[in-house]
């Protein structure tokens, strides 16, 4: 029998890029969710594997997911989508007999904290001076610019620079800032995979050449081993098993350091599949037990992303609440 996955967040290129992924192997049966009837992700997948789930920040969210496991038997469970992954990570007990492809609750919690993740990466060498806003950061000496944002949060919301001292005492501190050293050079994003050891089995640097609304739609993987080591070195420091996407920027002496992580699938996927890493397969035969490689190597590549539009019948389209049909009604 094959064996079942259920992979959330279908409206969002990761959650696209993963099913499109999965679909290649028969030994899987590919199930897709989203809490929007016209995720495109859904449309992938044969009518009776799609599913529609309330969102992450709904209370009753892991229990219907967990209703989602029972009813279709499902063996494994991928999340692409940062608040599911919060609301479910210290509840994965609940989704059984189905495992939860994704890192532990404490490596979620430290990527998901700007500056519990700086402290955490300090030994390694690879973090920027991090601290609050505050009293913490006036008593420090700084080279200005420095730079600030919001303690949590995604993408650039909240992002501010601070070009002297008089500004870095005029932070708010009522929107929980940090305080970093500048990082003006250039941006990379290593897309990592680590064993059930911690073990970096791949870890593939590619550029942001082209960004549309905080995802990469243009770039290549490259060849770097500074780049390599430094994001296998924070997968390491937050004790990672599975994928994450290490962001990194170079500092004014050009070496690289850590910028954010994100403990989930990445919107460029497809970049790191096509150079010879298939993230989510590999994700799923960890999740599942099985060996992995002890490492796989990638090839240099570019891509380019265009729109492409799934066409079906309008009465395939599934009726969510939490969506925008209802307005075009």
């Amino acid at each position: 029998m094959p064996t079942r996955v259920l992979v959330t967040g279908a409206g969002g290129p990761a959650g696209v890029s993963v099913i499109r992924s999965l679909l290649r192997r028969p030994d899987l049966e590919v199930f897709a969710a989203d809490m929007d009837g016209w995720a495109s992700g859904l449309y992938l997948v044969p009518a009776e594997r799609r599913r529609l789930v309330p969102p992450g920040r709904d209370d009753s969210f892991v229990q219907a997911l967990a209703a989602l496991v029972a009813d279709d038997e499902l063996d494994l469970v991928i999340s692409t989508v940062d608040v599911e992954l919060v609301a479910v990570a210290d509840r994965r007990e609940e989704l059984a007999p189905a495992v939860l492809a994704a890192p532990s609750s404490d490596t979620l919690r430290v990527c998901l904290d700007k500056l519990a993740l700086a402290e955490r990466c300090a030994p390694t060498g690879r973090s920027p001076r991090t601290v609050a806003a505050g009293p913490d950061a006036l008593a420090l000496d700084w080279e200005f610019p420095a730079f600030a944002k919001p303690r949590q949060g995604a993408g650039s919301r909240g992002i501010r620079m601070v070009p002297d001292r008089a500004a870095l005492e005029a932070l708010p501190l009522d929107e929980d800032l940090i305080v970093q050293d500048l990082l003006p050079g250039d941006e990379y994003s290593v897309d990592v995979i680590a064993d059930a050891a911690g073990n970096v089995v791949a870890a593939v640097p590619r550029t942001r050449a082209r960004v549309d609304s905080g995802v990469a739609i243009a770039g290549r993987t490259v060849h770097d081993a500074e780049l390599e080591e430094t994001a296998a070195a924070i997968a390491r420091a937050i004790g990672l098993t599975g994928v994450a996407n290490v962001q990194l920027r170079r500092d004014r002496s050009g070496r690289a350091m850590l910028l954010e992580v994100n403990p989930r699938f990445p919107g460029a996927l497809p970049l790191t599949i096509s150079a010879g890493v298939d993230i989510p397969s590999l994700v799923v035969d960890l999740f599942l037990g099985r060996d992995l490689p002890a490492t796989v190597e990638f090839r240099e590549v570019a891509a380019v992303r265009f729109l492409e539009d799934i066409v079906v019948e309008v009465s395939d389209v599934l009726e969510s609440a939490h969506a925008g049909h209802q307005d075009d009604a």
